[in-house]
């Protein structure tokens, strides 16, 4: 599984690195972005609820 950001869209919330901090973190833009693009084992399903959860849906998972 793999995972991206739109920048572009990201507004800050911090929802993503609440989540999964092992893979979100927040730029001192308040942009977030991919610590990993590779998800490691197990934080799967973390990831999905973090994009689920994001309010401008700029989370994508391949």
């Amino acid at each position: 599984m793999k995972v991206e950001v739109d920048a572009s869209t990201c507004t800050g919330c911090a929802v993503c690195s609440d989540l999964v901090p092992e893979v979100f973190e927040l730029t001192d833009d308040m942009i977030s972005v991919v610590k990993t693009p590779e998800v490691p084992d197990g934080l799967e399903d973390k990831v999905q609820e973090a994009a689920d959860s994001c309010p401008v849906t700029c989370i994508t998972i391949s």
